[in-house]
């Protein structure tokens, strides 16, 4: 019964889940929108300290701050309904793409009803870098460290770049002279269950698989499925723009893991920017692709182990460390930390939208400029809903 004084608010995480487009950076600004201005579930500064704390984890971050609004509101229990909710439609949609990819006349490299996708997700980050702006740089101390961080992460290709920003941007906000926040509340007990069960998935996880492996049962591929996305979940810092290059380099490029051809990748990394919700729904694609040739069982079977073990790192990495949080926060240098912490994520999302212009701009196609522009100016100043602009996009795409 203590759940449905709760509903309206999973109707809320609901739409979220059906119309929150161009990944975590946009999702942020779906999230001020819904949740802050419209039905006030938490303060602004709230959601930015949420925004802070969760890029010091690992895993998706726009996940991990939605299961934390739900966790503030009605606990662990919510928080985890909370997860399933949002993750649910992204993961049945890939999923079904697994199947559907072979009935589908796609050809990633030339013009197909996907050309003008990569575009519009680029105009996406632009619109949701440009909000994100306006709300966390607010002085010329957070605007040098936003450029600063964008420029290092444009000119540096490593997965150490963005813990390295996010260290040196707590550290360089603490020279400002913010004020002190309250003085810490006495500490509470620290509630090891989580973080236990996190470490013991882990470690179980790799021996098991190791040992399938090394003796090839016939049940290893499932084994060695759950290992590998458990293990990116766990490790992946800097969302599903560093998860995806990680899956491709396991399933397409490894000669002993090659069970996904390029031009198959490349089309879920695609949809995977069309469709609403977390860009780690990639794993419930990657996952039945893998365990294809198995059948159609274990095939849904890969959907629902890429679509578990890529989440539940996120969701037991935060519920552990969010407590932990809460006393930390009140110390000063913390408190002080976590302007930098968002004045580089706003950086990193800058630099996101200038690399992958580049990506799709070799050769330069002017097309790809007015997607972008166009994209942009729908989001700014109109009220042309996201799940429209995409479907415009696709249908553009079969069209021409």
């Amino acid at each position: 019964m203590v759940l449905l004084r709760h509903i309206p608010f999973l109707r809320a995480v609901l739409k979220h889940s059906l119309t929150a487009f161009g990944g975590p950076q946009m999702h942020f600004v779906r999230m001020h929108k819904l949740f802050v201005q419209k039905h006030r579930y938490i303060s602004e500064d709230e959601l930015l300290e949420l925004n802070a704390f969760v890029q010091l984890l690992p895993g998706a971050s726009s996940s991990q701050t939605l299961t934390l609004i739900g966790y503030r509101r009605g606990g662990v229990w919510l928080a985890i309904i909370t997860l399933a909710i949002w993750i649910l439609p992204a993961c049945t949609l890939m999923a079904a793409l697994s199947f559907l990819l072979l009935y589908l006349d796609v050809n990633p490299t030339g013009n197909n009803i996907f050309q003008f996708i990569p575009a519009m997700a680029v105009g996406f980050l632009v619109y949701s870098a440009f909000q994100s702006s306006r709300i966390s740089i607010k002085h010329q101390a957070t605007l040098l460290i936003m450029l600063g961080a964008m420029v290092v992460t444009v000119l540096i290709k490593s997965p150490w770049v963005f813990p390295t920003l996010i260290i040196l941007g707590s550290v360089i906000s603490n020279f400002s002279d913010k004020r002190i926040p309250k003085p810490a509340e006495k500490p509470k007990p620290i509630k090891w269950g989580n973080l236990s069960l996190f470490v013991a998935l882990f470690v179980i996880a790799g021996i098991i698989s190791e040992v399938a492996r090394i003796h090839q049962w016939e049940m290893r591929k499932p084994i060695n499925l759950f290992e590998n996305f458990y293990r990116f979940g766990s490790l992946v810092f800097g969302g599903g723009s560093v998860l995806i290059p990680m899956m491709f380099e396991q399933y397409v490029n490894r000669p002993q893991t090659r069970y996904i051809t390029a031009g198959d990748f490349l089309t879920g990394a695609g949809m995977v920017q069309a469709f609403p919700g977390p860009v780690f729904s990639i794993a419930s694609f990657v996952g039945g692709m893998v365990l294809r040739d198995m059948g159609p069982q274990y095939q849904v079977l890969g959907a629902v182990i890429g679509s578990v073990a890529i989440f539940l790192p996120s969701l037991l990495l935060v519920l552990f460390f969010y407590p932990i949080w809460q006393i930390l926060k009140k110390h000063v240098i913390v408190f002080r930390a976590m302007e930098g912490i968002n004045a580089v994520v706003v950086g990193i999302m800058w630099a996101a939208t200038i690399l992958l212009f580049k990506s799709i701009s070799i050769p330069f196609v002017w097309s790809n400029l007015v997607g972008v522009v166009v994209t942009f100016c729908l989001l700014k100043f109109t009220r042309f809903p996201s799940p429209f602009i995409v479907l415009a996009a696709l249908l553009l795409g079969w069209l021409l």
